[in-house]
């Protein structure tokens, strides 16, 4: 059982008073035990506010079809109670400590976006801590419309949610999937418009959808419908591993928790860089370490201590680039920023989730176009640099190209934009504006000084 509402409101005093006692010459920064951000080699400036006791689901309303949740909860956390009375979250972005708070600052997709949109749009209510130390309650028609409006994307900037009103809706025990294979680009992403358009395969409803690009003539669209019954049902949390299962499995079964944790046992499939699919490896790798969070801080430590780069240079292999991003672009626009990406960049495989806001004003620090469909592309590597090109030579690459699209770009890994051109891309004026209500000492850091500088 989460704490009750009484609790919950001790916890926030507490957290007041901790946060008028530290010093207000320094930034403030989250002290969170687990991170999905890929901004790695940072020192951790300014003091650290203890948000430990914000972790939990303090109710579901199952009638209503809603939950209260602490802002430091886990999507794990948080799925797990859902699931008891046959309900989740409207979007589960993919990794298991991704916390609901971090989803709704920082922004989350998964594959129920295209008729879901994104984690904050389905936020009905927010208590929010705010950079001058209040503690203001944010909803779309009150007093404190323009901070709810331009929380997501602000990134802890603004304030830190404290708890949570957020929709839910029901599912059935298992998920149907169906793998669907293409050898080019403009009859994958034609496809992938009509699935969303129409909401049906067949005669299948579309629950979920996402696709994979393992090159430029093979890649599948995945589609996912809600089933009673399931003939049987596959585990990937062993041996086998799910991203190689579409084009051995053109039809597959999962229970819903683990078709929505299907990604986080391997990180999508980021986990071969540890030789954790490498069959005795894996027999030998106990599988509660085989998850997102275990490999994060594996990645972490390198980074911080330029290990895998120290070998590189003894192997006398060419400096590496990270390319660790998440963009999105119109639908329309997908081939043509596949075929730039497969030759420019060439990391493979690529994470394809298409989506569409569910609200039809924007949301000003990520200003998709409500009508228009967009596909997130995802891809997470490095690219090996050539002679006198710049340590963000492909980075910038793709920064430019997705924009020249029309599309935009994430913010929780490296970002590379000049000061003038970040701001314009996200609405600096509108940011500038709550940032003097909200914080107008600069408590919080800044935007461009967190996610660039």
């Amino acid at each position: 059982m989460g704490p009750s509402v009484e609790d919950h409101a001790g916890a926030v005093r507490a957290l007041r008073a901790q946060y008028q006692a530290l010093p207000r010459s320094e930034p403030v920064r989250l002290a969170k035990r687990t991170s999905n951000l890929f901004r790695f080699g940072r020192p951790d400036t300014g003091p650290g506010l203890d948000v430990s006791a914000f972790d939990s689901v303090i109710y579901v309303d199952e009638t209503e079809r809603t939950a209260q949740v602490q802002g430091m909860v886990t999507y794990e956390r948080l799925v797990d109670e859902t699931l008891r009375f046959g309900l989740m979250p409207l979007v589960v972005p993919q990794l298991k400590t991704i916390t609901i708070g971090g989803a709704v600052a920082g922004l989350g997709i998964e594959s129920s976006s295209f008729r879901n949109g994104l984690p904050h749009e389905s936020v009905l209510e927010m208590e929010i801590l705010t950079g001058d130390g209040r503690v203001v309650v944010a909803r779309p028609d009150n007093e404190h419309a323009e901070l709810f409006r331009a929380f997501p994307n602000s990134y802890g900037t603004l304030g830190y949610a404290l708890r949570l009103t957020i929709e839910l809706e029901p599912v059935q025990p298992y998920v149907r999937l169906r793998h669907r294979r293409f050898d080019n680009a403009a009859a994958c992403f034609a496809a992938l418009d009509e699935l969303c358009s129409t909401g049906r395969d067949g005669d299948a409803r579309v629950d979920f959808l996402d696709g994979t690009v393992f090159h430029g003539r093979q890649m599948y669209l995945t589609i996912g419908t809600f089933t009673d019954t399931a003939p049987w049902t596959s585990d990937y949390t062993g041996q086998e591993i799910y991203y190689r299962s579409p084009s051995r499995r053109p039809i597959d079964y999962l229970t819903v928790r683990d078709y929505l944790w299907r990604w986080d046992t391997d990180w999508f499939w980021c986990s071969r860089a540890f030789g954790a699919q490498h069959p005795l490896v894996r027999r030998l790798w106990p599988s509660r370490y085989r998850r997102s969070d275990v490999y994060h801080r594996i990645v972490g430590f390198d980074r911080r201590h330029r290990l895998s780069a120290r070998l590189d240079k003894v192997r006398g292999r060419p400096p590496q680039e990270a390319v660790v991003q998440d963009v999105e672009v119109p639908v329309r626009q997908g081939p043509e920023f596949l075929d730039f990406f497969l030759g420019e960049v060439g990391i493979t495989p690529l994470w394809l989730c298409p989506l569409r806001l569910r609200d039809p004003v924007p949301w000003p620090l990520y200003p998709l176009k409500p009508d228009d469909l967009y596909v997130n592309f995802g891809f997470w590597s490095s690219v090996a640099r050539r002679p006198g090109q710049a340590a963000d030579f492909h980075n910038r690459l793709i920064e430019a190209r997705v924009d020249a699209l029309g599309g935009h770009k994430s913010l929780y890994s490296t970002v590379h934009y000049p000061r003038e051109e970040f701001w314009e891309l996200y609405n600096g004026p509108a940011y500038a504006a709550v940032k003097g209500e909200y914080d107008p000492d600069g408590r919080l850091p800044d935007l461009y000084d967190k996610c660039v500088r």
